[in-house]
């Protein structure tokens, strides 16, 4: 390169970080090296060190596929529409499951091995709670992560999670076997699952996922402390994520239509208390309870 090329390069890191982030327009683009030093006009060798860089510090992420953004480019611009999508059609449903129930309702998303917290509504255990919109907690060990886990293909769920399963509590699923095991639980129950001090100590959660034509999309928890009665307030979550799905996805089928990738069972109706006694007690020795 001559001594003018070099002059007209950004003189400064920031400046040469910035024009390679502006080369992905959204979350789902995907970028080879040669496309970014082409679209930046930066050397070859210069983009590849500081994508690097870039994916060592979470900014974006490096696969089979080619770079992309990063779970803290994402955090930081609040996610892709389709968050902000989930967000506006479950406001409602979190503020009334919030006011019926007075415990602290999440949304959540999953991401990775990951939930991303997309929404949290308060009551009065609302500061007891360890959880905040954009934090991250590890799926395996969350109600609404297992919620959503439950509804991917296996080779999905260990491609996911298998390689990050770890003990946060002594309550915390330590191992991809005993997490199917749960996933299984979960799916007989109708898509409900629990969490108690699997996370955090002394904090207990149901969930149910938000369910799509192609799977899981979000999902919804009630968390309240050790002692809470979840079990009388998991159809209230669970008609919560069934109306969240209805308005997120109208079927032109009807209501009865199930996700091609779904179990064949679906939490589309109302339960009497003997049916969900019956539903809770599959898998009672499981790590939840």
């Amino acid at each position: 390169m001559d001594l003018s090329a070099r002059r007209e390069l950004p003189p400064s890191m920031v400046e040469r970080m910035t024009l390679i982030m502006d080369v992905f327009e959204g979350c789902t683009v995907r970028r080879s090296l040669e496309d970014v030093a082409r679209t930046t006009h930066l050397p070859r060798s210069t983009a590849h060190r500081i994508l690097d860089q870039l994916v060592r510090l979470r900014w974006l992420e490096h696969n089979g596929f080619g770079y992309g953004l990063g779970r803290r480019a994402l955090g930081l611009g609040g996610g892709d529409g389709s968050q902000s999508r989930i967000r506006e059609a479950a406001a409602t449903r979190l503020h009334h499951l919030q006011m019926r129930t007075g415990l602290v309702v999440h949304l959540a998303v999953l991401d990775g091995a990951e939930v991303h917290y997309l929404d949290k509504v308060g009551g009065r255990f609302a500061s007891s709670v360890p959880s905040r919109v954009g934090g991250r907690a590890p799926a395996h060990c969350t109600a609404l992560g297992k919620a959503m886990l439950a509804w991917l293909e296996p080779e999905e769920v260990e491609q996911r999670a298998g390689d990050s399963i770890n003990r946060l509590t002594q309550r915390t699923i330590s191992d991809i076997g005993t997490l199917h095991q749960e996933l299984n639980r979960i799916r007989q129950r109708r898509g409900l699952a629990f969490e108690r001090g699997e996370c955090f100590p002394g904090i207990a959660c149901v969930a149910t996922a938000i369910r799509g034509p192609e799977g899981p999309v979000a999902a919804i928890s009630l968390v309240g402390d050790a002692d809470t009665p979840l079990e009388k307030v998991a159809q209230l979550v669970a008609d919560g994520a069934r109306q969240v799905s209805a308005d997120l996805f109208p079927s032109p089928d009807g209501p009865d239509r199930t996700p091609r990738r779904a179990a064949a069972v679906t939490p589309e109706e109302t339960w009497s208390p003997q049916t969900m006694d019956r539903l809770l007690a599959v898998g009672q020795y499981g790590d939840w309870q």
